[in-house]
């Protein structure tokens, strides 16, 4: 059975059609909120509580909270590691094709190296 989508989702779909940049912001928002969410359902899948990882990390357990809720700005690769191998996961990351952006620019790879 084929849902019908809603007004608003209508109008987000023709705004992400037609504004690259807001596809941009939305998607990459949509990625985190995965990763937070993908390690707040592990570390429950483990039963551990946000204290008893912050004990296994030596770090404090609102800084978990802090990760677990999003509000950890650019988050390192190698904190991730961290929590994903101390909650007995791994970090995979996977590059796909996704559409093509309107107004994509190519970017030069001395640019990438930071």
């Amino acid at each position: 059975m084929k849902r019908t989508k809603t007004p608003f989702m209508q109008w987000i779909d023709r705004q992400l059609d037609r504004d690259p940049l807001f596809r941009r912001h939305v998607e990459e928002t949509l990625n985190k909120m995965r990763l937070d969410q993908d390690l707040a359902t592990l570390r429950a899948a483990r039963r551990l509580s946000q204290s008893r990882l912050a004990s296994m990390l030596g770090v404090s357990q609102p800084a978990i909270a802090k990760i677990e809720s999003g509000k950890v700005k650019n988050l390192q690769l190698r904190t991730l590691v961290r929590l994903a191998t101390a909650l007995g996961g791994r970090v995979k990351i996977e590059i796909v094709k996704g559409r093509p952006r309107a107004t994509a620019k190519a970017v030069r790879p001395s640019r990438l190296a930071g």
